[in-house]
């Protein structure tokens, strides 16, 4: 990855984007307001929103996008229905501090998260996560059956720790276990995005990834549409792109990875077998699953992309530096010592490795369809010989739309279809 991996909390990181939004001329925040109802036609989209003495305003666009959580209110006036897999299992989330916890795991090595697996859980999990590194917590556990509002979240959080401590709360709660996911991302000039289309327990930080994953996706997406240079199927493309991508995290890496804990220590009982369970835990590489088939999203079937024959949007895929088309791209070195991810922006950007000629070809054709297109020529040499392609094409949103070592034949048919102008799908072959 290009840039190191950063633990934030979420109100840290919503701190960090309303600093954001408040730099942008084009965003007006209406913080306190609620979205009551919407209604859509051909021409454009009207929101009435609320606040809460009640007083009530319309903002008409030419799209709205729901962000509005689980229990999306956009999602259900748009009657886009939702289905997925309910645990029937109640969680608990306590965020706290305690630094006698802190010192008390430092007899294992140094973790983020701190996760316990026992028999009795049948899967679930019970998990310490690190806010900070001095003393700040969370914690998420399987209520027990029947439990209510007077469970003893202490005596859960010693439980799971193995001794006592003291700790200080700064929130509890509860949440259910459950995984759903939108029969659409899109109905008509509506679209919904984050846990408003899809929603899963918090393992793994898949939710976040996705969310964001979403509004990346999409965003440019209708930027091009509105500003000319997209087609109705680049709209489309977001629910056929994203939405078996969460498909599969909720079902392989989430469903899956439950059923999984349960049957190892079904089988593996330490309780039963102690030798037994040590041995299968030696051999045990990776809680996630089989290495070669990673989380890895991709969009080879998107129809905006020129990816392989039979080719499937998955969760699945295989990280490589390889510039694959459907695949984010992957960071490497320039000649000129920066990163070719300081090169990409909100156009598409064309890697061009000694291929002039052909840069040149896309450039040409990008401004007779008035697509943004900036073009980085530089050497096939050192780290960007391992994108084993000197003609890169790569999307607003980072992943890679098309790859060669020459100009295709039809230059112009390969700007139509990456960007959703494409009749028909006349232009499918097209390489």
């Amino acid at each position: 990855y290009f840039q190191d991996n950063v633990r934030l909390p979420q109100y840290h990181m919503e701190a960090v984007l309303r600093q954001k939004l408040a730099a942008l001329a084009s965003v007006v925040c209406r913080f306190g307001w609620s979205a009551r109802m919407i209604e859509q036609d051909a021409d454009g989209v009207r929101v009435v929103i609320e606040d809460g003495a009640g007083t009530r305003d319309t903002i008409a666009a030419d799209y709205a996008v729901g962000c509005d959580g689980a229990r999306s209110i956009v999602r259900s006036q748009a009657s886009i229905a939702r289905g997925g897999t309910d645990f029937e299992r109640r969680m608990v989330l306590a965020v706290f501090r305690s630094r006698e916890l802190s010192e008390g795991l430092k007899r294992l090595p140094p973790r983020s998260t701190y996760r316990v697996m026992h028999p009795d859980l049948q899967g679930y999990w019970k998990f310490f996560g690190r806010i900070d590194t001095e003393e700040g917590w969370f914690f998420h556990a399987p209520l027990p059956p029947g439990a209510g509002s007077e469970t003893d979240t202490t005596a859960l959080l010693h439980e799971a720790a193995g001794f006592s401590f003291a700790c200080q709360f700064d929130h509890l709660g509860t949440w259910d276990l459950r995984v759903a996911v939108a029969e659409t991302y899109r109905a008509g000039r509506v679209f919904i995005a984050g846990d408003a289309a899809h929603s899963h327990p918090p393992y793994g930080g898949f939710g976040l990834n996705n969310g964001l994953e979403d509004a990346v996706n999409l965003g440019w997406k209708l930027a091009a549409r509105l500003q000319g240079w997209g087609g109705d199927a680049l709209l489309a493309s977001y629910d056929e792109e994203r939405r078996p991508v969460f498909h599969e995290v909720g079902q392989d890496f989430i469903a899956a990875r439950i059923a999984r804990d349960k049957a190892f220590l079904d089988r593996h009982n330490p309780s039963r077998d102690r030798a037994d369970f040590e041995r299968a835990w030696a051999a045990r590489e990776s809680d996630i699953g089989d290495r070669s088939k990673a989380y890895e999203p991709n969009y080879e079937g998107s129809p905006v992309i020129f990816g392989p024959p039979g080719g499937v949007s998955s969760a699945h895929g295989v990280h490589s530096f390889a510039a694959r088309a459907g695949h984010h791209l992957a960071p490497r070195a320039m000649s000129s010592g920066r990163n070719s991810f300081e090169h990409l922006g909100q156009a598409f950007t064309l890697l061009a490795f000694g291929r002039d000629e052909a840069a040149a070809k896309f450039e040409h054709a990008a401004q007779s369809l008035g697509v943004p297109l900036a073009v980085v020529r530089d050497s096939y040499r050192d780290e960007r010989a391992d994108y084993a392609a000197r003609l890169v094409l790569v999307r607003p949103d980072q992943f890679v739309a098309w790859t060669g070592n020459d100009a295709p034949g039809d230059v112009v048919a390969v700007l139509r279809k990456v960007t959703g102008t494409a009749e028909g799908a006349a232009h499918r072959g097209v390489r």
